[in-house]
């Protein structure tokens, strides 16, 4: 019997045995490693653990047909380089903060976080309902990648400083370590102002290469060991309200894959930002209790300082709108935004502040 005539017969009923042996083959074709290269130190608390929940969610939801190999940053390429690496195809995927990204384009930074913008519940409001999903993947299509949100840190901590910050004025000159959007506005107050890998920002603050920064918040900033250096801790900020992670695979690969397997990298993102938005609010309260107990000041900026921040960073938007998708991202964001705001202050936000004032 030759091959064809085998097949069709096969096709036709042959036996379930001889139909296990032809599916077999199909199954370990079906089998890929995707390298995924990341922005994160392998191991930094929150960040690195929702790249890893990415990779063990695909690889358990594939059952074996894809093959996630993690890397940190530079086990491959450096934190920063991971955009280029994936759109050049030099990687099949990254996971990284997208703001990271402006200088490719300043839309980027919607999809983590800009200053004076969106909490976590906002943002996941406009991603999955009002567009921004959407807009993710256009943006996201000009450099062949294919991303999802996956991971949340929630409201960022206004971070670490040599000294106490009384009025604008203080920003003048001092080194800070900031990315995205907010470090745009801080460089208006005349701060000199640092893009540094996570990875790398215990040491230089510790060696004064740097006056101040700021990183997640009282978990993963305990984790990091900015309380040895100094105690002086700023825990509301204006450039992070809810900072959004993202996973993105190069496109043509995305393409090249089943539908099924498509499917499975889009809900491990999103699990994977949930789970990780409740992994950094769950630990950062009783973070927040040692770090005092270890003798860090715990404080607030002034209201002339905010309003610095917000004149500032309207003046970083404002300057980008002249980009015709910078703009479509924007509005869309602020409208979402703003409709959002209007019933959470309303309801949730006023529960809160009931609950909190009636059980003391």
């Amino acid at each position: 019997m030759d091959r064809r005539s085998f097949l069709k017969k096969s096709a036709l009923g042959g036996s379930a045995a001889a139909a296990t042996a032809l599916a077999a083959p199909a199954y370990a074709q079906g089998q890929r490693t995707l390298t995924m290269v990341t922005s994160w130190g392998r191991g930094l608390a929150g960040v690195f653990d929702s790249a890893q929940r990415c990779a063990d969610n695909i690889n358990a939801m594939s059952d074996g047909s894809l093959n996630v190999d993690i890397k940190a940053a530079g086990e491959l390429v450096g934190a920063f380089e991971v955009f280029d690496a994936v759109s050049s195809g030099q990687a099949d995927m990254y996971h990284a903060a997208d703001y990271y990204f402006v200088g490719q384009h300043p839309g980027y930074a919607f999809f983590t976080a800009v200053p004076f913008g969106m909490t976590a519940q906002e943002l996941v409001n406009w991603y999955y309902h009002d567009g921004g999903m959407e807009l993710h993947d256009e943006l996201g299509s000009i450099f062949g990648l294919k991303s999802f949100l996956a991971g949340n840190t929630g409201a960022q901590a206004g971070g670490w400083y040599s000294k106490e910050i009384n009025g604008p004025e203080d920003f003048q000159g001092l080194k800070f370590r900031m990315p995205g959007l907010g470090g745009q506005a801080l460089g208006k107050l005349g701060a000199s102002v640092q893009n540094i890998p996570g990875s790398e920002v215990y040491q230089a603050l510790s060696s004064g290469a740097i006056d101040g920064t700021e990183w997640i918040g009282p978990w993963a900033d305990e984790k990091a060991g900015f309380q040895e250096i100094t105690k002086t801790y700023y825990t509301a900020g204006f450039h992070e309200p809810g900072a959004g992670l993202s996973l993105a695979t190069n496109r043509d690969v995305f393409e090249e894959l089943t539908p099924a397997q498509q499917k499975i990298i889009e809900i491990a993102a999103a699990e994977a930002h949930q789970w990780n938005l409740a992994q950094f609010l769950a630990n950062n309260g009783a973070a927040l209790q040692r770090l005092q107990s270890g003798g860090v000041k715990v404080m607030e900026f002034p209201d002339s300082v905010w309003d610095a921040f917000g004149q500032a960073s309207q003046e970083v938007l404002d300057e980008n709108m002249g980009d015709e998708l910078f703009k479509k991202i924007h509005d869309s964001a602020m409208a979402s935004m703003a409709s959002s705001s209007a019933w959470l202050n309303l309801s949730s936000g006023a529960y809160t502040a009931q609950r909190d004032r009636v059980r003391g």
